[in-house]
């Protein structure tokens, strides 16, 4: 993924309030239940940070993530990194609906450059990844 690369944006909608959306989203033990349960510990405050290791195949990916913006119940940026490999983005996750139906906008921007020879790097990759997480693992967790 390159800084030139149009932003990758998910869109989704959920039959659940958007508090329990935003729950979801910021909430550490909830957080677990569908995005990474390795995930040490999160507070959705400016300049929290945290960092966890994820292996894909033989390579390792430490994760390290500082919260850059959140404006409660709506709206929280965070910057990406990892630890191994150069590059950074941004994921801005924005929520908004009622009591009946929840909408997120996920918006990733690329900040630095990630390393071509790093399949888990590339724009499609990156965007399956997101797909399975927002489409799949928090759709089917706020359906139960």
């Amino acid at each position: 993924m390159k800084k030139s690369d149009p932003p990758i944006i998910v869109k989704a909608s959920f039959e659940r309030s958007a508090a329990s959306l935003w729950k979801a989203l910021t909430y550490l033990p909830e957080m677990k239940k569908w995005y990474f349960e390795m995930i040490p510990a999160f507070k959705a405050e400016e300049g929290f940070q945290t960092s966890f290791k994820v292996r894909s195949e033989e390579r390792q990916f430490t994760h390290q993530w500082e919260i850059l913006e959140v404006i409660p119940g709506s709206r929280i940026t965070y910057r990406w990194t990892f630890e191994e490999y150069p590059g950074a983005s941004t994921s801005t996750f924005e929520v908004s609906g009622d009591e009946d139906q929840a909408h997120l906008l996920l918006t990733v921007l690329v900040q630095e450059d990630f390393p071509d020879q790093v399949p888990e790097f590339r724009r499609e990759s990156c965007i399956g990844g997101w797909d399975y997480f927002i489409h799949g693992n928090l759709k089917n967790y706020l359906s139960a």
